[in-house]
Formats: structure tokens, C-alpha cells, sequence
């Protein structure tokens, strides 16, 4: 009978007639029924209909959406862990600048707008702003100020010209437009004019300091008859009749001398036709003088100069005029804060802690910042005092 396949040589059996150990029997048996055993236990199976069931269901869900995230994985730690990592990056990267903003606004609480601590400083600063471009007359007097002395560091301290332009700064012309048949070119040439007028007569420094104002006049029509010598008589021999303060910005060199190198200006300017074929300019400007004495006390005072000047530029082709130059038509002016009846040539301020050996204030109290009215005089007899300065 032939041998069964399972029932090969067996390990250890040696050839015949030798002599070597040997497996029992039972033992190999046991051996080949365990290994059949794995080999059926470790072979895929066929998952039962339930199982498939299952199976498919849960992928019609995933399909649909249905299945909460990491529901095959459990919860998303490392996701998570990821989001607090770019959470703590991000506070890292704003949390720097916040720092250091926290500490300038501890430092400066002003910084802040609204001033939310109550410190003031936000107030002072929007008080003490630059105003916007003057473009017409004003509807009423500036608001009061603090009542601050001025001094040599901030000599416009308690005074609204705080907030005005500086200098030339302060004259700011208007849009050139033709009027009539006058063209653009020509009214820009007149406001030109207007303004150097305004600059040499009041604040070209020679001119402040006592000097003949040679700029100004280099502006005026020789041949306008009588002005140029009249001004000129003004500034030779000042008088009562001819008073070169009432168009020039003159101070006593040996009396006063101007604290700083500021003057403010604040006015405006029109343009409309003129009487003499030509435009007319319609110039209203205000401007402040902080000075001292020349003896050498540092108390600061004020003094407060409103010019109003109507000039023209006329036609050459119909009148006798010079080509470039104004022609002067009428010229006022309010001066506050300068004694009364002194005809020297030169403005003279009041300082708080002296009287002047003039008379007394005796006419109407006028605020020398109130622009929005126009110029009024009384008979010459009075002498009138200014609310402020």
C-alpha cells in the first residue's frame, strides 16, 4: 500500500539500519492538526451579510455627511493642538506691538483720542490747531482763550492769533478768475500786488524794526497823484495829518523790539471790477505783534494791527497809470494795544506792569480780534481801550 502524504519522512529519521533519535508518533500528529488549524484560522473569511450591512451603510453616511469628524480615528487632537499652536503665534505677533502701544499711551495718555482719562491735553491741543484759511468775513469774534501770560517761548499764549498762520503764511490769495473783460492773467497780477503791499507794509522785518518800508512803496503807481509824497512827508516828519502807522507796522527800534521772529496774520481777499477799466482787490487782514522792551525786561505785550486797503489795477490803454503798479484808493486801519495821541511814526504797546504817560483810556472798549465787523471810528477825541490783547 502506498504511503499517505502526510506520512513522509519524518525529521530526524535516519536511513535505514542507522541509528538516530526520533519524534513520537502522537507528537508529529498534534504538530501537522496545529498547523492545519493556523493556516484555516489566518485565511480571509467572506464577512458575514450583517457585517456588510453595517459596512454599507456607514459609507452611505459618510457620503452624505452625516459622520462627525474623526469618527474612523477618534478626536482630532493633533488638529486641535495645531489651532493653539497658530493661536499662540498669532497673540505672540500682536501681543508685542500692543505692549508697547499700551506703554506710549501710559507715557502720553494724550495719544488717545477723546482725551478718556480726563487729562486736558487733548483740549489744548485741538485749541491750539491751526484754524482752516480765512475766505470770507467771519460771522462773529473768536471764542475766548485761556487767560495765559504771554512769554518769550510762546508770546501768542492767551491770545486767539495762537491758532493763526504765520507770517506771509496768513495771506493766502484767492482763485484768479477773469472779471469782465479783464483777464485771469491781469487779476492774478493784482493780488500779487496785493499781497507784496501787505507783506512790505507789515511784516517785512526793516519795515517792523523802524526802517523806510521800500518794498511797499515799490508796489504803489508813482503817478497817482499825491500818495507817494505824502507818504513819503509821513516818514520824514510823522504828524498827526502824516502818519505813517496808519499803513505802515512801524515800532521804535529804541523803545521795543519784537519778541521772536512770528508775526500772525489772518484775513482775506476779493476781487471784483474796478472804477479805473481795471479789477479791484478788496484786502481785510489782521496781524499781532509780540514785543519787548529794548531795555531788556523780558515781559512780553501785544499789539494788535487791522488794515483794510481797496486797491486797484487799471487799464493802461485808457489811463494814465503805470503798467505793474497798484493804485491806492482807500486804506484804514484799528490799532489796539498802542498809546493814544503819540504822532512819532511809530507804534507804541502797553505793557502790564507800567502805565504810559498818556491820558487814560476814554472811549468804547473794542476787541481787537473781532474781525467780523467793519472798521468804525469816532470823531479823533477819544482814546479807546481793547478788551484784550
Amino acid at each position: 500500500m502506498a504511503d499517505s502524504p502526510s506520512e513522509g519522512p519524518r525529521p530526524g529519521a535516519g536511513e535505514e539500519g542507522g541509528s538516530s533519535s526520533s519524534i513520537p508518533d502522537g507528537m508529529w500528529e498534534k504538530f501537522l492538526e496545529d498547523s492545519e488549524r493556523d493556516i484555516r484560522s489566518s485565511a480571509p473569511k467572506e464577512p458575514s451579510a450583517r457585517a456588510r450591512m453595517v459596512t454599507e451603510r456607514l459609507r452611505e453616511q459618510d457620503a452624505r455627511g452625516e459622520l462627525p469628524p474623526g469618527w474612523r480615528t477618534g478626536p482630532a487632537w493633533q488638529e486641535m493642538n495645531g489651532r493653539a499652536a497658530r493661536r499662540r503665534r498669532l497673540w505672540a505677533f500682536i501681543g508685542v506691538p500692543l505692549a508697547v502701544a499700551v506703554a506710549l499711551v501710559a507715557l502720553k495718555p494724550s495719544l488717545l483720542p477723546g482725551d478718556p482719562f480726563g487729562t486736558g491735553e487733548s483740549g489744548a491741543a485741538e485749541a491750539a490747531a491751526p484754524l482752516p484759511d480765512e475766505t470770507a468775513a467771519p460771522t462773529a469774534a473768536p471764542g475766548a482763550s485761556d487767560p495765559e501770560t504771554p512769554t518769550l517761548d510762546r508770546p501768542f499764549a492767551g491770545s486767539p492769533a495762537e491758532r493763526w498762520a504765520d507770517g506771509e503764511a496768513g495771506i493766502v490769495l484767492p482763485e484768479a478768475k477773469a472779471v469782465g473783460a479783464v483777464s485771469a492773467d491781469r487779476v492774478e497780477q493784482a493780488l500779487k500786488l496785493t499781497k507784496k503791499l501787505l507783506v512790505g507794509a507789515n511784516l517785512d522785518p526793516k519795515t517792523v524794526r523802524g526802517a523806510r518800508p521800500g518794498a511797499a512803496l515799490s508796489v504803489l503807481d508813482p503817478k497817482q497823484p499825491g500818495l507817494l509824497d505824502d507818504l513819503d512827508t509821513g516818514l520824514r516828519s510823522p504828524s498827526r495829518k502824516h502818519d505813517p502807522v496808519t499803513l505802515f507796522s512801524r515800532f521804535d527800534p529804541d523803545k521795543v523790539r519784537p519778541a521772536g521772529d512770528v508775526i500772525k496774520t489772518r484775513g482775506h481777499m476779493t476781487i471784483k471790477k474796478g472804477t479805473q477799466g481795471g479789477v479791484a482787490v478788496h484786502a481785510d487782514y489782521t496781524f499781532v505783534y509780540p514785543v519787548v522792551r529794548a531795555d531788556g525786561p523780558t515781559e512780553v505785550a501785544r499789539t494788535i494791527v487791522r488794515r483794510v486797503l481797496d486797491v486797484e489795477v487799471a487799464d493802461p490803454a485808457r489811463y494814465k497809470v503805470t503798467p505793474g503798479r497798484l493804485l491806492l484808493m482807500n486804506y484804514d486801519q484799528e490799532i489796539g494795544n498802542s498809546s493814544c495821541f503819540v504822532y512819532d511814526g511809530y507804534l507804541h504797546p502797553e505793557f502790564a506792569s507800567s502805565r504810559s504817560a498818556g491820558p487814560d483810556p476814554s472811549g468804547p472798549a473794542t476787541d481787537p480780534y473781532d474781525r467780523s465787523k467793519p472798521l468804525e471810528h469816532g470823531d479823533g477825541g477819544d482814546c479807546g481801550r481793547v478788551t484784550r490783547t
